[in-house]
């Protein structure tokens, strides 16, 4: 079973202020450069247009392609270029987080659970799925040993 991640306001704004300060950084000297200068420089001018679409192009992959999938032995979360294959058997505990800026996350909404794992770097995950009522069934299901804290 496959769920997409949440989307809320806080993190639209996140990604749109990232957006906004990397227009900003690769942008504004293309526009010195054209206009304030008697014969601008176009490889410059293109590479940073390509930092600005290479850079924009990454972002969009994180933001719009996260998702957590249920196979048989393991929780696979991706988002964008970052995976992680949990096992089942390794997951300890799941508790509601709404802290979204410490820790491995793969998500894109304060209203999130953090899934803690033996043999992980950080210890746990946080993860916002769109249906967390329906995601809990089917964790506790394929999981039944993990503790659930503050549900």
């Amino acid at each position: 079973m496959k769920f997409r991640s949440k989307i809320d306001r806080t993190f639209i704004i996140m990604m749109s202020v990232a957006l906004v300060i990397i227009a900003l950084a690769t942008l504004w000297p293309v526009a010195y450069e054209l206009f304030n200068t008697n014969s601008p420089e176009y490889l410059a001018i293109w590479i940073m247009i390509a930092l600005f679409l290479v850079c924009t192009a990454f972002l969009l992959w994180i933001f719009l392609d996260i998702h957590y999938t249920f196979f048989d032995d393991y929780l696979y979360v991706k988002g964008g270029p970052f995976r992680s294959k949990i096992k089942y058997k390794d997951m300890t505990m799941v508790n509601e987080s709404s802290n979204i800026l410490v820790g491995y996350r793969i998500l894109s909404s304060k209203d999130a659970l953090e899934i803690h794992y033996k043999y992980s770097l950080m210890g746990s995950i946080i993860i916002s799925p769109d249906n967390q009522e329906q995601f809990l069934e089917v964790l506790s299901q394929k999981a039944p040993h993990i503790a659930k804290v503050r549900l």
